[in-house]
């Protein structure tokens, strides 16, 4: 078979030149219902704006199952510190360097434009026989899956579903955590500002990474860092904010803050960088704290109001609650402390994204996490969230899978299950007896500007669907 790979990269370039931030797919939707009309195929379109292509089978192959091909259309928009780019209009640039694809301060898109392209190649080469197949594109997915969860039962034809949104090349996923957000809108008192004395408080130059695949890595939580370093000082706040998305530990975080000493806040600071870079060594040695005066405010809020919200960030958690029992390795429960941010003067929005494989565990976490910031007067609202990703070891379609990686790339795959969430689960939940699994090329750093592509990891990806197409329902 011919080595699509650059095929595929032209045309992920072409993905990557539309905008596709989460909730905000409209144009990468209409790119490829255009894509599919213009090859000839049935395209179809949900109410929340799921995109299905419908491909015929090849001669020969009409009466076998039909094979879902997933992922999702939506990105992590994440750039680094300076970067101007803006991600409503701006291409995202790809740049090499050897055999790693990257983006030029933000995040590449991999996760998962890079399964589009795998799939639009697929259904496209004349070389691939196939069953009839359904590609499935769904919205969202990235800040709470609503693309899967709002699929309409029946709509979907296949036995088996291949969802490319997994990110180490020669494994296999077969079962992921549940997960479920929580919003804390905590209100306070303002009052005018004493006197000129005024600082900006930034923490930055951390690595950050996705909340599930990253969470047993050495990595800090500015949120968290900063609420440490507001709890050592006498002081006031004026504003507050840090972290951009549920699923990615924050790696920034900002306070404006009134303070008497602003010595004792600049010594405090640095005391507080040596630590963290100490407890985080082998992650996060970069990072920074830094105080600068700034332009005096006009309020900010008072002392009562203060302690009440460096307390509520200091008692939420953040990091792995409980490692799995059955599975050596893998987190079961673990929590996020997401993003902090100021809608108005008044009041402070916290997320917080907690996972579980066990739902028992993930509604335990969230009532704890519920009942902190009921203690600090605010108002708590949980999502419904999703279910986990049950695996299953004698899965048919698993041991084919199995068989044919080898087959493929003479390597022995691995088998694993995962803390993040993967759509599987929901559309499982919705069509019963539908057998799935999760694969996808190596993307190292997700949700951070630091994401990359190993870009001969798609060689492997590619073969091995196209041969497993062909082996499906023989």
């Amino acid at each position: 078979m011919a080595d699509k790979t650059e095929k595929i990269l032209e045309i992920f370039r072409q993905i990557n030149a539309v905008p596709r931030k989460s909730k905000n797919e409209e144009k990468i939707a209409a790119w490829l219902i255009k894509w599919g009309k213009d090859n000839g195929f049935v395209v179809e379109q949900d109410e929340i704006k799921n995109v299905l292509i419908r491909v015929p089978a090849t001669v020969g192959y009409e009466e076998r199952e039909t094979v879902i091909l997933q992922g999702h259309m939506d990105m992590v928009c994440e750039k680094a510190k300076g970067v101007t780019h803006d991600f409503s209009k701006d291409p995202i640039k790809h740049i090499f360097d050897g055999d790693w694809l990257t983006a030029d301060g933000t995040t590449l898109g991999a996760d998962n434009g890079i399964a589009l392209a795998i799939a639009l190649v697929l259904v496209t080469d004349e070389t691939v026989k196939h069953p009839p197949l359904e590609l499935l594109f769904t919205v969202d997915e990235e800040t709470g899956l609503t693309g899967a969860s709002e699929l309409r039962s029946g709509w979907l034809k296949g036995k088996y579903l291949l969802n490319l949104d997994s990110e180490d090349e020669h494994v296999f996923t077969i079962g992921c955590a549940g997960g479920k957000d929580t919003h804390i809108r905590f209100t306070g008192t303002r009052i005018p500002v004493a006197d000129k004395i005024s600082y900006r408080v930034t923490v930055g130059g951390l690595k950050g990474g996705h909340s599930g695949v990253d969470i047993t890595e050495p990595l800090a939580n500015a949120n968290v860092v900063l609420s440490r370093l507001l709890e050592s000082c006498e002081l006031n706040i004026v504003s507050i904010e840090g972290g951009s998305a549920h699923n990615a530990i924050p790696r920034d975080a900002t306070a404006f803050v009134r303070v008497a000493d602003g010595a004792q806040l600049k010594k405090r600071a640095t005391e507080l960088q040596k630590v963290i870079q100490k407890e985080y060594a082998g992650g996060d040695e970069g990072i920074t704290i830094t105080v600068e005066m700034c332009q005096p405010p006009v309020t900010m809020f008072d002392r009562d109001s203060t302690f009440k919200l460096v307390h509520l960030l200091r008692a939420l958690p953040h990091g792995i609650a409980a490692m799995s029992r059955e599975l050596d390795g893998l987190v079961e429960t673990s929590n996020n402390l997401a993003v902090v941010t100021m809608p108005d003067d008044n009041t402070v929005e916290i997320l917080t994204s907690q996972r579980s494989s066990v739902m028992s565990k993930l509604d335990d976490l969230t009532d704890r996490i519920e009942a902190v910031g009921k203690l600090a007067n605010a108002e708590v609202i949980s999502g419904n969230g999703y279910p986990s990703w049950e695996p299953d070891m004698d899965s048919g379609l698993l041991k084919v899978c199995v068989s044919e990686w080898k087959n493929v790339t003479d390597v022995e795959p691995v088998v694993e299950v995962i803390h993040a969430g993967l759509e599987c689960g929901i559309i499982g939940s919705k069509y019963d007896g539908m057998e799935m699994i999760s694969y996808g090329p190596t993307i190292k750093n997700p949700h951070s500007p630091d994401e990359k592509l190993f870009v001969p990891s798609i060689k492997s990806v590619y073969d091995f669907t196209a041969s497993l197409l062909e082996k499906l329902g023989d």
